[in-house]
């Protein structure tokens, strides 16, 4: 071996050697920012508006009723803008994320590495998701929370402040019923769509972390169906 490509393979492992240590700091500032709390004190509330968490293992969504006497979301989300329009849907779900990871990854086996550094290193464009659902049911990766009707006001407020004013562009979705909308906000490291989902119920006063990259973090705060907080 030369010595130029003996340079060139220590070149190269401390580079990857540099990125572990980099993924490895950074799941521990996860875990780390995931444990501390934001409205310690809250409390689950006997009664009131039922949503759901719900996670893919990566990605984390709110699934909120369709219609209550705080907000109608067929206002925001017509069904019209789905393929199956038709279907007597009961709940929305709602998230926030990066443009070209939503609308060119339908599975996780389609995100490039190429894609992953780009948006750990410059981030990427925001972009809103949301499915229709008919009756949900809960179950490990869709974790039912009850708030009480003025902190689910002010989780709707929460989600009208960070989502895109009327009209809105929409991009078709992964299936039937779901769609993609342009949404503000800038997808980075530090701002992931896991951070988004633990904001919004921060917003509402519910206990979540204080620095939520990564689905676990968020979902470590929200009981198993049958759990008791």
């Amino acid at each position: 071996m030369t010595d130029w490509l003996r340079r060139a393979l220590r070149a190269l492992l401390a580079v990857l050697a540099g990125v572990l240590i980099a993924l490895s700091v950074y799941a521990l500032a996860g875990w780390v920012g995931s444990s501390i709390p934001r409205n310690a004190g809250w409390a689950e509330p006997a009664t009131g508006v039922e949503i759901m968490v719900e996670t893919n293992g990566v990605h984390t969504a709110l699934v909120l009723p369709l219609v209550t006497p705080q907000k109608d979301w067929r206002q925001d989300y017509p069904a019209t803008d789905v393929r199956w329009a038709g279907r007597p849907y009961t709940h929305v779900s709602i998230s926030w994320g990066e443009r070209e990871v939503f609308l060119n990854t339908p599975t996780w086996w389609d995100l490039s590495p190429v894609t992953v550094l780009r948006i750990l290193g410059a981030g990427g464009e925001g972009l809103l998701h949301v499915a229709h659902y008919v009756r949900p049911a809960p179950s490990e990766s869709a974790r039912p929370l009850t708030l009480s009707p003025s902190q689910y006001a002010r989780l709707v407020a929460a989600i009208e402040r960070s989502t895109p004013p009327h009209p809105r562009t929409a991009h078709p979705g992964y299936g039937p019923q779901d769609v993609f909308y342009d949404a503000p906000g800038r997808y980075t490291a530090a701002n992931t769509c896991n951070q988004w989902t633990s904001n919004m119920l921060a917003e509402a006063g519910v206990a979540t972390g204080w620095w939520t990259p990564f689905a676990g973090g968020v979902m470590k705060w929200v009981p198993r169906p049958g759990e008791s907080r």
